[in-house]
């Protein structure tokens, strides 16, 4: 089987949809004899930061010598993004040959569960089987969707669970209130293991500190323990100061845009500091070398500087509110923001739009590249109108293209609203 045969039987699990629950995945991997409980796991979740900080554990660890493993979700190009070593996505031949090993137990699980593994779940298996081969030092495995029954909850006993915050998305199935999804996303928390969590929503982060004391799991506050300030930020990124009770850095550097990355280097800080407590020693120098280079594509990414453009793959409330504080910073203050913006029709489009609204000069309302898209004109609705403001244009490449003709020199273009859509822009700049 090649890399496009797999993408085709790979599509053919989409039919599936979202399953979930633990069986199928079980099943599966028990016929992989169990690859996942051979490799020590930090797992990582929550609703928004989750990428961000995984990739910001992976620079550092590399940088301090280890082999590392990411499984992350979804992708922005290719497939091959979502398990990597050090950084390097796993190649498409063995890409293909993973889910080839992997197809041969489909019809056992059938047979077994009366059901058929989903997409997720069998990408969850290649990626456990495909650390355990490279022979991973340490893997971070973050969450697909919650928590407690997400096919990555198959690992018994992390090294440490990661939760960077909770906040309302994906509601059709991990509940209505915060505390219904703070339940589900703490279902990654495991017995007497540690656990560290950025969330600052007092009634989420009650329902964390009740799991983790009923499951006598030592609990790590971000907003308690760590503390930072930011120095000076330009296109290239952030400089910073960075302290806790065991380090204190006064002047680090991330190429990432948003102060909201800086919580997630503090989150992501604090975990590393756990992780040394058990054994996985990490100098000051790799975290500030790490954390210079860490790259994360689609994540407020600039991708041209005149006029600027800005990618990001923000796609519920809380990741386009981080947006907003963004723009709020740095408008250009001679110039006016376009913004290109497609939204699947089973996120909150009114408050998404009601975030960037006031912000926004000029709007193109464009179709994301997906089955889910829905009524995507929809998101039109949702904006001031007026003459000349908004235009609705189904192609993604002539969406961008027209907010490029209507930008001068010192604008700004930001594209967001889904990772797939920022996932096509992207391939336009990059690729040219």
């Amino acid at each position: 089987m090649d890399y496009g045969e797999c993408l085709n039987a790979l599509g053919e699990l989409t039919r599936f949809g979202i399953n979930l629950g633990l069986e199928r995945i079980r099943s599966l991997l028990a016929s992989l004899d169990n690859p996942q409980d051979s490799l020590p796991v930090v797992h990582i979740g929550g609703t928004n930061g989750k990428g961000s900080t995984t990739a910001m554990l992976s620079a550092v660890l590399k940088q301090a010598g280890y082999r590392v493993g990411t499984f992350t979700s979804p992708h922005l190009v290719s497939y091959t993004e979502r398990m990597a070593i050090n950084g390097e996505p796993v190649s498409p031949e063995e890409f293909a040959g993973l889910f080839e090993t992997v197809s041969v137990f489909f019809r056992e699980v059938q047979k077994e569960t009366g059901e058929n593994p989903t997409e997720f779940e069998v990408l969850t298996a290649m990626a456990f089987l495909y650390f355990w081969r490279s022979r991973a030092d340490i893997v971070l495995l973050e969450v697909g969707l919650g928590g407690d029954i997400d096919s990555t909850n198959v690992v018994k006993s992390p090294l440490v669970s990661v939760i960077t915050n909770v906040s309302l998305d994906h509601t059709d199935y991990l509940g209505q209130t915060v505390e219904q999804i703070a339940e589900k996303k703490g279902g990654i928390i495991k017995e007497r293991r540690p656990v560290v969590t950025a969330c600052d929503d007092a009634r989420a982060l009650a329902v964390l500190r009740r799991q983790a004391r009923d499951r006598e799991a030592p609990l790590f506050e971000v907003y308690q323990q760590m503390r930072w300030r930011l120095i000076a930020e330009n296109v290239e990124g952030q400089h910073f100061c960075l302290e806790s009770g065991q380090n204190q850095f006064p002047n680090l550097f991330i190429p990432l845009q948003g102060e909201h990355q800086l919580v997630n280097a503090a989150t992501a800080l604090l975990a590393l500091e756990v992780l040394d407590g058990l054994g996985w020693r990490v100098t000051k120098e790799a975290i500030k070398e790490g954390l210079s280079v860490v790259n994360w594509p689609g994540r407020l990414e600039i991708v041209r500087k005149d006029p600027l453009v800005a990618l990001d793959g923000a796609h519920n409330p809380a990741g386009m509110e981080a947006i907003a504080r963004w723009l709020g910073k740095n408008r250009p203050p001679a110039g006016k923001v376009i913004l290109v913006i497609g939204m699947l029709a089973d996120k909150d489009r009114q408050k998404a739009a009601a975030c960037l609204d006031n912000l926004v000069d000029k709007v193109v309302v464009t179709r994301p590249p997906s089955d889910r898209a829905g009524d995507w004109t929809e998101m039109a609705s949702h904006f001031r109108q007026e003459a000349g403001r908004i235009r609705i244009i189904e192609s993604l490449p002539e969406a961008v293209g027209s907010a490029l003709e209507q930008a001068a020199p010192g604008d700004l273009v930001l594209v967001t609203g889904s990772l797939y859509v920022v996932g096509e822009a992207r391939r336009l700049f990059i690729d040219g």
